[in-house]
């Protein structure tokens, strides 16, 4: 596997892939691997010729007020494991390389940045997950590129990039990876102490329980708001939204998404269920 820190770099590279009739899979990332990175990785290498790893904790999509500074960062741990699972390339760029002096360029999308996510944490946030998310494309030109569901809204807001500016590259959505307790796999469970930790496994649990609910014709929203308040967590947001449009919906007709956001301890954790459409 080879470390590469610069844009001229990686063009040579999948250049190079490219001549000799290789595909190329991009798993894009800001690091601290888990589980779900990796299974991410495994599908790309299953996938393609080339696997690009993206390592890069993207400032523009933090607020003064959150945790840029103390994001966990792990560089060498972060290279084995993905070294582990067949990754070629494992682009650690700083942020002066892909945000040059000057850099005055920004991909907005309206409409579906603007709730859940993009309201609890404000406009800029998917502003700069889009933003990179192009430059990423237009420097590994890849033929798929690999996000987690568990970042469900963002990867609705990636396919929207790719749809309106015909970006030639297919979106995959792998399933979430979670403990064997429920809780979702995050970079950010590192900051839960033991107490924490056994409250945040209360997402997935309300969600477990909105699904219980549904199939027992009850009303799905309060059977996961009262498994959150038994464990004392208030969330930031608990709402059922179309899988596609992200529109608000109260029952499920079409697919649609079940998604949690909350703050347990000194981490804001997010979670979502599909919930299959069930058409009269």
């Amino acid at each position: 596997m080879r470390i590469l820190r610069t844009i001229a770099e990686v063009l040579a590279a999948v250049r190079d892939a490219r001549a000799a009739g290789h595909t190329v899979g991009l798993v894009p990332t800001m690091g601290a691997f888990h589980e779900g990175h990796l299974s991410l990785m495994r599908e790309a290498r299953r996938n393609h010729d080339l696997v690009v790893v993206s390592l890069f904790v993207n400032p523009t999509q933090f607020a003064p007020n959150e945790d840029l500074s103390t994001y966990p960062r792990d560089e060498a741990r972060d290279a084995a494991l993905a070294e582990g699972v067949g990754v070629d390339i494992l682009f650690a760029p700083e942020p002066a390389e892909i945000y040059p002096d000057g850099f005055a360029t920004t991909i907005h999308v309206a409409g579906i940045t603007e709730v859940l996510d993009g309201a609890s944490r404000g406009a800029h946030h998917f502003d700069g997950v889009a933003t990179v998310v192009t430059k990423l494309f237009g420097i590994v030109r890849p033929d798929a590129a690999y996000f987690g569901q568990k970042d469900a809204q963002q990867v609705l807001v990636v396919r929207r990039v790719v749809r309106d500016l015909d970006l030639d590259a297919r979106i995959v959505a792998c399933p979430i990876v979670r403990e064997s307790d429920g809780l979702a796999m995050s970079s950010r469970n590192v900051y839960l102490d033991a107490e924490a930790r056994a409250q945040a496994t209360a997402l997935n649990r309300a969600l477990d329980a909105a699904e219980v609910a549904r199939a027992a014709g009850d009303g799905i929203l309060p059977a996961a708001r009262a498994v959150l308040a038994e464990a004392g967590i208030e969330p930031e947001y608990l709402e059922l939204r179309d899988a596609e449009t992200l529109d608000p919906v109260e029952s499920v007709d079409r697919d649609a998404l079940l998604l949690v956001a909350a703050r347990v301890g000194s981490a804001r954790l997010i979670d979502n269920h599909l919930l299959r459409g069930t058409p009269a």
